[in-house]
C-alpha cells in the first residue's frame, strides 16, 4: 500500500502546471464564493448553497476533493475541467463586478 502512494507522489510531479492551476482556481472558486455569500449575494448552485451552511463541508467540497483529485488524475485529463473551472471563476468575478458597481 505505501507504494502505491509512492507511486501516487511520483505522478504528481508530472504535468503539475496543470495540477496547479486545477488547484489554484478551486481555491479562487472556494475564496470568491465564501466573498459572494458574506456580501449577501446568492449561490446558484443548489448544493453549493447548502454546503455554505456547513462550511466543514463547503471546504471538502470545494478544497480537499480537488486536491485528491489533483494527486489521482493525469494533468491531461484535467484539461477540461481546469477551462470549467476558469469560466466559473471568471463568471463569479463579473458577477461581483456588476453587484458592486
Amino acid at each position: 500500500m505505501a507504494t502505491n502512494w509512492l507511486d501516487s507522489s511520483a505522478t504528481f510531479k508530472k504535468c503539475t502546471a496543470e495540477k496547479v492551476s486545477f488547484l489554484l482556481l478551486s481555491l479562487s472558486d472556494l475564496t470568491l464564493t465564501i466573498l459572494a455569500m458574506y456580501l449577501g449575494l446568492w449561490e446558484i448552485n443548489p448544493l453549493v448553497r447548502l454546503l455554505v451552511h456547513i462550511p466543514i463541508l463547503l471546504l471538502l467540497v470545494k478544497l480537499v476533493i480537488p486536491v485528491l483529485i489533483a494527486w489521482i488524475m493525469p494533468g491531461r485529463l484535467l484539461l477540461p475541467s481546469i477551462a470549467a473551472l476558469a469560466l466559473v471563476v471568471i463568471w463569479n468575478i463579473k458577477e461581483l463586478f456588476v453587484f458592486l458597481k
